[in-house]
């Protein structure tokens, strides 16, 4: 109906259109009993591997504890630098401090809002000119669906030899150069936080390698650092596992998802249609498939922002503003920052608005949201 209400993202639809294969999955695992890595985790971590053509696929407890895994498997620690864009969600600076590394922040493109290669290039010269950090690793996100620019990021890292870990929370299902993310970077780390394009009902998360020996190491790691039995504790790791339910839920979506990564990039053509010239849309970056977790406009600046946001609320369209501060920003980072200039990461915090995208979106109801924010710039 053209009058339901527009939800950022909507949970219950997607459960009501997929319940009779949601429901057979968790029956199975309440039948079985085995809530920890039961034989779903195993399934799942096969069928990812085979979704996006990786090697060797590893389910944990969050897309948080997937990046954690993922650097202490390369004992990154005190001394070493971690190179990661401003312009993200917090966990990806997070976790190198949580390790008792050091977060080094690098600007972002302004059309893809992705990492910007030069400045990184700077930002790795300088930290090696002024001799007080190892450079370790460098994280690519993969911000709002779309892919980082893989072949620059690992031709830089194999130049300074860094260890490099795609953040690809919010984009599994996104494709670069005709494939799938999941096997660009030495490891990828996704999310299946319930917001994400493939999420999960609590947390969850899953880490990708071509490599055996990272495969096997993962897995030791994310079950307190376990060898060959439970009690043959052979490293320090953590209490990381995939919950079997998670594993099941995610199993009943993963069927569903081509159509529904079809159907936000179809919702995110007709915003482009609808709002092209008014404000600025969402840059493809070349030769890729987005999986649209986010969609994303930019206003000429935070005063207009307020004013569509406001207009928005008027008219009962949900929006959010995906990031309202740069990391190196953020209280928790601030001291960890060299205080280097990061221009584009702070325009477009205050400029950015995300708009509603997720596959149960109407086409009435897109209608709805971008007339609302047409009214609102007047």
């Amino acid at each position: 109906m053209t009058d339901a209400p527009i939800r950022f993202i909507d949970l219950g639809a997607q459960r009501a259109r997929l319940e009779p294969g949601l429901s057979a999955r968790i029956s199975a695992v309440l039948a079985h009993g085995a809530f920890v890595l039961g034989p779903e985790v195993a399934a799942l971590e096969s069928a990812l591997a085979e979704f996006c053509g990786a090697a060797h696929c590893v389910g944990v407890s969050s897309g948080t504890d997937a990046l954690q895994i993922a650097m202490m498997a390369e004992n990154i620690g005190p001394g070493d630098a971690v190179f990661l864009p401003a312009f993200t969600y917090t966990a990806t600076a997070e976790v190198p401090l949580v390790l008792r590394a050091t977060p080094v922040f690098v600007d972002v493109d302004p059309a893809t809002f992705q990492i910007d290669l030069g400045h990184l290039r700077r930002r790795i010269e300088g930290v090696r000119a002024r001799g007080d950090l190892r450079p370790r690793a460098v994280i690519g996100v993969d911000l709002f669906g779309q892919p980082a620019d893989w072949p620059g990021l690992t031709a830089i890292a194999a130049e300074h030899d860094l260890f490099t870990l795609d953040d690809c929370a919010q984009s599994f299902g996104a494709s670069l150069h005709g494939r799938r993310l999941g096997r660009a970077a030495d490891a990828t780390a996704t999310s299946f936080f319930p917001s994400k394009p493939l999420g999960a009902y609590g947390d969850g998360g899953a880490l990708f390698t071509q490599s055996a020996e990272r495969a096997a190491l993962y897995r030791s790691l994310r079950s307190h650092g376990e060898g060959e039995t439970r009690y043959d504790v052979l490293r320090t790791g953590m209490n990381g596992r995939l919950d079997t339910l998670q594993a099941a839920v995610l199993l009943a979506k993963l069927e569903a998802f081509p159509a529904e990564l079809e159907r936000r990039a179809a919702i995110a053509a007709r915003y482009d249609a609808r709002l092209a010239g008014a404000v600025r849309v969402p840059a493809r970056v070349p030769d890729s498939i987005s999986a649209w977790a986010i969609y994303a406009i930019l206003l000429p600046d935070r005063a207009t922002r307020d004013a569509v946001q406001a207009g928005l609320r008027d008219r009962a369209v949900p929006c959010a503003i995906y990031y309202p501060r740069p990391l190196h920003r953020q209280p928790a980072y601030v001291d960890h920052h060299d205080g280097t200039s990061l221009p584009v990461a702070e325009d477009l915090a205050g400029r950015i608005l995300a708009l509603p995208i997720h596959p149960d979106l109407t086409d009435a109801q897109v209608d709805r949201v971008a007339d609302a924010v047409l009214a609102a710039l007047g």
